[in-house]
């Protein structure tokens, strides 16, 4: 699966949310997995690419809905959270959303869902 081609204005928005948030690589992950680092994985795709698979153990709170539905999600603030999407882009947007609403830890996964699935962790339907 290619990623998709992406508009001027939106890598520009994207960009700009980067400029801004926490992001680490697949191996950086890895480590974090093994190391058994506490934190929550988000998965913050749409509901089909959740349902067609995701990584295992994630929680699955959609872009479109994670800004109205964090809170009850998770009432913890400080609580470490790394999110991912396809490839890392949507996920650096939520990130940013969820930092400007107070979350002290949040973490994009660059690479996402690609970089999972090429770096073979554990995936469930």
């Amino acid at each position: 699966m290619h990623p998709k081609a992406h508009s001027p204005a939106f890598l520009a928005l994207v960009e700009d949310a980067k400029s801004r948030v926490r992001e680490i690589d697949i191996e950086q992950y890895r480590k974090m997995r093994e190391g058994h680092e506490d934190h929550l994985l988000i998965d913050v795709r749409e509901n089909d690419e959740w349902a067609a698979g995701h990584a295992s153990g994630a929680i699955h709170l959609g872009k479109g809905v994670i800004e109205r539905d964090i809170e009850n999600a998770v009432p913890d603030k400080s609580t470490r959270m790394v999110l991912y999407c396809g490839g890392g882009y949507r996920s650096a947007l939520a990130a940013d959303a969820l930092s400007k609403m107070g979350y002290s830890n949040v973490i994009s996964l660059d690479g996402g869902w690609r970089a999972w699935q090429a770096a073979s962790l554990p995936a469930e339907r």
